[in-house]
């Protein structure tokens, strides 16, 4: 039976921890819950790490804990409003345009489903290729296109097509 190296998997958790984390809140939109991805995925690296082939995986071996873990996550409990004590302001210019874009979007990001929202955070936050987008959410590479398929039209019907909100394909066909 292979050993459990704490001290290189120790090393792995403190460097890429806060990248796991962003990854995580993008998925899920609360701090606390990314958090709790965040360790989860971890806990689960650390007792898969004897198993793992290449410790130079462990980072796509823990996105994708945190993508089932999510979308696990969303089936089971109810993601609807969440209170908050600060409205928006409703005149906005310069830099605030940009901020009420930004909140625009991360509300409409908030409305897709789980699958979806995952593969557009993977697919163009974590900036991954469809292949590995597929391997981080343990399904098939048609599944990632049509997800992020579908949920580029929603933000799109949702948002209008300004650019300044969508994120861009990474491959434009003319």
């Amino acid at each position: 039976m292979a050993r459990r190296n704490a001290s290189a998997f120790g090393d792995f958790a403190i460097a890429r921890s806060a990248a796991l984390h962003r990854a995580a809140y993008l998925m899920v939109g609360d701090v606390q819950l990314a958090q709790d991805l965040v360790q989860e995925a971890l806990t689960t690296t650390y007792v898969a790490w004897p198993r793992l082939r290449d410790p130079a995986n462990a980072e796509a071996y823990a996105r994708k804990v945190i993508s089932t873990t999510a979308i696990t996550w969303f089936r089971r409990r109810s993601w609807g409003e969440r209170p908050t004590d600060e409205l928006p302001e409703p005149h906005l210019d310069g830099l605030a345009d940009q901020v009420a874009r930004h909140e625009t979007l991360w509300a409409a990001l908030q409305q897709l489903p789980p699958r979806q929202r995952v593969a557009v955070v993977l697919r163009y936050y974590e900036d991954l290729t469809e292949a590995q987008t597929a391997a981080a959410m343990d399904c098939a590479v048609g599944t990632v296109k049509s997800q992020v398929s579908a949920a580029l039209r929603t933000l799109r019907r949702e948002l209008g097509d300004d650019p300044a909100l969508l994120p861009h394909d990474p491959i434009e066909v003319s």
